[in-house]
C-alpha cells in the first residue's frame, strides 16, 4: 500500500462520523443465516448461481426474514425492489465464496509463490518476475473468460464490460515489498518462506497475502461470477493491476496517459469499510559522504535497517570491528540492556563476538510505516542507542555516528515529530507521524530515510520548509555535512457524497458489523489523485495490518470474506440507477 510504501499499507482507520449517513436499502440477511448457508453448501453442492438460490428456498434456508420473495423473483425474470436486489447480492457473494473459495486460495497461493519485488537495476516491465505474474494473470482472465490487455508491462487491464458508458476503475497491485528472509520465524521458531504461503491454523503467511495480492485474486474471481452468470451491469469494470505501487508509482501514470480514467476508482489496497482520506506520503533522506574513521575505540563498519522507505524491521545490525571484541560485546551488552529498560521494555539489545567483530542486534516488531504505534522501531532504538552511549563507550567517529546523533537529535523515539518541533494533528486523519525506516550504504554514501505520513492541516510547502530549516541549522551547530532530499506529497479527502459511495459503506459495514461511518488512513493508495478515488478495503481498522512486516499474513476466514464482499459490492455497484 503506498507509492513508495503503498501505506498502505497498511493502514490504521480512524473510524469518525463525518455527517448522518443515509444508507441505501439493506440486504435483509442475518449473520446468522449467512453461517448457516455457509455450513450448509460446499462447492460440491452448487453448480450455479440459480440453482443455489432454488436450493435455498427448497431448504428452508431462506425462512429468516423471508429471502423467499426475492428469490422467486429473480428466478422467475420479475423486477426486483431495492431492497430484494440487495439480498440477492448477498446470496451472490455467499455463493461465489462457497463456489470458488478453495479455487481463489490456490490463485492466491501461486501468486505469492512469485517474488515480485524490486530488483535494484533492472526496472519493474523488464523484472522476469513481473512478465511471469502478467502470464498468469493473462491465464487466468481469459480462461474466466474476461478481456485482458499488458500495458507495455506496467499495468495489467482486465475488464467486465456492462452496458452503460460509466467506468469503476478497481485497484490492487502485483508488487511486493522486500523481505529479509532470516528475519520470518514465529515465536516458537518455526522458519517461513516468505514466498510459500505457509498455513498455521487460519493464518496463510507470505508476502502479498495482505498486501495485495489477494486484492487482485478476490477481484477476478469476483468477475468470473458475475461474468459466467450473465448478470447484467449497467457499468463497465477495469482492474487494473499496478507493478510499481510499492516503489516509483510511475506504472499507474504512465497507464493513464495512454488511456482514459475512469470516472469512478476504488482501492482494495486499504481499509474498511470506506475511506475517504488519506494522509499525504513524505520523506527526508538524509546522505551523509563516507568518510575515514577519526578518533580511538571501536569502528562501526556497518548497519541495517528497513529495506524501503515505507517498511520497519524488525531487526536492525550493526557491525563493530575491534581488537578488544569480547570486552566491547560485554560493554555493549550491559549498557544495551539498561538501555531498553530505561525506554520501555518492549525491545532487546544484544551484543555478541562475531568472529573478530562485535554484532550489535536491537530487536524490535515490524510494522507498515504509515503504522508506526503498531510496531517498535529497532532502526530509531539502533541509532538512539549508538548516540547514548558515545563517549562512554569508545567509537571511532564516521558517517554512521554522525547519522546515530543527527537521528537521536533531530527524531528520537518520538514517531509525531516532536522531537523536532514540527507535529501538528488534523481531528479526523490524525496526527503526523515520522519513521526512520530506510538504512542504505554504497562506495561512497550513507543513506538513512525518515518516512512522513502527513495529515491535512498543513501544506507540504510550509512543513518542508520548517523541516528543513532545523535539520540545517543542526547541521551547522553540529559541524556534520549532510545532504538532505524532500519528498512531501498532499493528504487526499474526498467528499463523501454519492450512491456509489453509501453502497460502499453498506455493504462493508452490514458485511463486517462495523459503524456505518467513514475512514481515513495513513496509507497512500493509487487512488490517491484520481477522481471519486476511495479505499475499500481489505484491511479491518480493529486489527494490525501485517502488509509490509516480517511474517505477513491474512486469515483464510478474512480472505474468504473479502472475496464475499468484493462480489456482492460489484453486483451492486454494476447495477445501481446512478453513482
Amino acid at each position: 500500500m503506498d507509492f513508495s510504501l503503498k501505506q498502505l499499507a497498511a493502514s490504521t482507520l480512524i473510524l469518525a462520523s463525518l455527517s448522518s449517513v443515509t444508507l441505501p436499502a439493506h440486504a435483509n440477511l442475518t449473520e446468522q443465516q449467512s453461517a448457516t448457508i455457509l455450513k450448509t453448501f460446499n462447492e460440491a453442492k452448487v453448480s450455479d448461481f440459480r440453482a443455489f438460490l432454488g436450493d435455498l428456498a427448497k431448504n428452508d434456508l431462506s425462512k429468516t426474514d423471508d429471502l423467499r420473495p426475492a428469490i422467486s423473483a429473480f428466478l422467475d425474470n420479475k423486477s426486483l425492489t431495492a431492497e430484494q436486489q440487495n439480498e440477492i447480492h448477498r446470496l451472490l457473494g455467499l455463493y461465489t465464496r462457497v463456489k470458488y473459495g478453495k479455487a481463489a486460495l490456490e490463485t492466491l497461493r501461486e501468486l505469492v509463490e512469485i517474488p515480485t519485488f524490486r530488483k535494484d537495476g533492472v526496472d519493474q516491465h523488464d523484472n522476469p518476475e513481473f512478465i511471469k505474474i502478467a502470464a498468469k494473470i493473462k491465464d487466468l482472465a481469459e480462461s474466466f473468460g474476461l478481456n485482458y490487455r499488458n500495458i507495455d508491462n506496467r499495468v495489467y487491464e482486465i475488464s467486465l464490460d456492462g452496458s452503460g458508458k460509466d467506468v469503476v476503475g478497481i485497484h490492487a497491485h502485483a508488487d511486493v515489498v522486500p523481505v529479509t528472509p532470516e528475519n520470518w520465524v514465529l515465536k516458537d521458531g518455526t522458519k517461513l518462506d516468505p514466498f510459500k504461503v505457509t498455513l498455521i491454523g487460519d493464518r496463510m503467511y507470505g508476502r502479498g497475502t495482505e498486501d495485495d495480492k489477494n486484492g487482485i485474486v478476490v477481484t477476478l474471481y469476483a468477475m468470473k461470477v458475475i461474468k459466467e452468470e450473465k448478470l447484467p451491469l449497467a457499468r463497465n469494470f477495469k482492474l487494473l493491476v499496478d507493478t510499481t505501487e510499492e516503489t516509483t508509482g510511475d506504472a499507474i501514470p504512465y497507464y493513464f496517459e495512454r488511456n482514459p480514467t475512469p470516472e469512478y476508482n476504488l482501492a482494495l489496497d486499504g481499509g474498511y469499510p470506506v475511506v475517504i482520506a488519506e494522509k499525504g506520503y513524505g520523506t527526508v533522506m538524509a546522505k551523509f559522504a563516507k568518510r575515514k574513521a577519526e578518533g580511538k575505540g571501536a569502528e562501526i563498519t556497518s548497519m541495517t535497517g528497513g529495506l524501503a522507505t515505507n517498511q520497519i524491521p524488525s531487526v536492525s545490525v550493526v557491525t563493530l570491528v575491534t581488537d578488544k571484541p569480547a570486552d566491547l560485546a560485554a560493554s555493549l551488552q550491559k549498557a544495551g540492556t539498561e538501555y531498553a529498560k530505561r525506554n520501555g521494555g518492549d525491545f532487546e539489545v544484544n551484543a555478541k563476538v562475531d568472529g573478530k567483530d562485535v554484532k550489535l542486534t536491537v530487536t524490535g516488531v515490524s510494522a507498515h510505516s504509515s503504522e508506526p504505534e503498531s510496531g517498535v522501531n529497532p532502526v530509531a532504538r539502533m541509532l538512539d542507542f549508538i548516540h547514548s552511549v558515545d563517549g562512554k563507550i569508545a567509537f571511532k567517529h564516521n558517517h554512521i555516528t554522525d547519522a546515530a546523533h543527527y537521528a537521536a537529535d533531530n527524531w528520537g523515539l518520538d514517531y509525531k515529530g516532536g522531537k523536532l518541533g514540527v507535529g501538528f494533528a488534523d481531528d479526523f486523519m490524525g496526527p503526523l507521524t515520522t519513521s526512520p525506516t530506510y538504512v542504505g550504504m554504497d562506495d561512497k554514501t550513507f543513506k538513512l530515510a525518515v518516512n512522513l505520513r502527513v495529515p491535512k492541516g498543513k501544506s507540504p510547502e510550509v512543513l518542508k520548509s520548517e523541516i528543513a530549516d532545523k535539520l540545517a541549522a543542526w547541521s551547522k551547530k553540529n559541524h556534520v555535512a549532510v545532504n538532505f532530499d524532500y519528498s512531501i506529497a498532499e493528504p487526499m479527502y474526498r467528499n463523501p457524497e454519492g450512491e456509489w459511495v453509501k453502497a460502499l459503506l453498506a455493504v462493508a459495514t452490514e458485511n463486517l458489523g462495523m459503524k456505518h461511518e467513514f475512514g481515513t488512513s495513513a496509507g497512500a493508495t493509487s487512488v490517491h489523485e484520481l477522481p471519486n478515488g476511495v479505499q475499500f478495503g481489505l484491511a479491518r481498522p480493529e486489527v494490525k495490518y501485517t502488509g509490509h512486516t516480517d511474517g505477513e499474513f491474512k486469515t483464510v476466514d478474512q480472505f474468504l470474506l473479502d472475496l464475499q464482499i468484493v462480489t456482492e459490492m460489484m453486483g451492486r455497484i454494476g447495477q445501481l440507477p446512478k453513482l
